[in-house]
């Protein structure tokens, strides 16, 4: 567990920190419209995936990696274990010089995520999970305290920007029996821990890439709370385009009261 830790705040040491607030022209290129890369995201991925696969030789779906070839997500599926990489989650903040970004990996085997780590680069705080045994905070354990039972008190982030039209709306009005609700700090990097922590009790999700959410999902989980798609069934790492909606929660009762209220009867039978 240590050693991928010290892989991901090398690897953020050597090619992102000295970019971050320092990108020189041409070191921003868009690989889709509306999503954006920077060299420090590629040589990132680079070091990470040749350090993690010197210490288990099985494949690695990289974010970037997946942008230039899609089939590689496919391992996901096929093969028993599979190192994730997200090497700067929450690039647009990195390239806008906010401090809401991280460097992420997760160890998955038979589907399931077994092992993760975030780098949180500006601060140099580290998290990581390993399942069944916890979640730590540069080596302290985290342990998620239940919330109380109004929901006008509980604090969340609605992600509804891949939502089609009448769920959004939906979705914000019902958002308003809650307590501050927010967009988000565009990085689940930033997100999850701190609902570990305890700032917020929630986060609705809608697009569900594996790289973004399964080292989270992990850390959320092994510290009491809950990681589930809209239909209950567990979070699981899935291909890009295999399932969307994911809600997070501080502990079981908060999940399944904020799903009754977000979603009222738009996903009944």
């Amino acid at each position: 567990m240590e050693k991928v830790a010290e892989i991901l705040a090398e690897a953020s040491a050597e090619v992102v920190e000295p970019r971050f607030r320092a990108l020189a022209a041409g070191e921003v290129i868009e690989k889709a419209p509306g999503e954006i890369v920077t060299v420090a995201d590629r040589e990132a991925e680079v070091i990470i995936t040749r350090r993690l696969q010197e210490l288990l030789p099985v494949p690695v779906v990289g974010e970037e990696a997946v942008a230039a070839d899609p089939s590689l997500a496919r391992a996901l599926g096929t093969e028993p274990a599979v190192w994730l990489v997200d090497p700067v989650d929450g690039t647009s903040n990195f390239v806008a010089g906010r401090p809401d970004f991280a460097v992420m990996a997760s160890l998955v085997r038979a589907g399931h995520t077994v092992a993760s780590w975030i780098y949180q680069p500006v601060s140099g705080v580290s998290y990581s999970a390993e399942l069944g045994s916890g979640a730590w905070r540069d080596g302290h354990r985290l342990v998620r305290e239940p919330a109380g039972d109004d929901p006008e008190k509980w604090r969340g982030w609605v992600k509804s920007r891949y939502v089609e039209p009448a769920l959004h709306h939906q979705l914000q009005s019902n958002a308003r029996a809650f307590g501050p609700i927010t967009p988000g700090l565009r990085s689940a990097g930033m997100e999850y821990p701190q609902l570990a922590e305890g700032s917020h009790e929630f986060i609705l999700y809608w697009r569900t890439l594996p790289w973004d959410h399964a080292p989270g999902s992990l850390l959320v989980t092994e510290a009491g709370g809950v990681s589930a798609r809209l239909d209950g069934s567990a979070y699981r790492p899935e291909p890009p385009g295999c399932e969307d909606g994911l809600l997070v929660a501080c502990d079981p009762a908060v999940w399944e009261r904020t799903r009754e209220i977000l979603l009222d009867l738009a996903f009944e039978d």
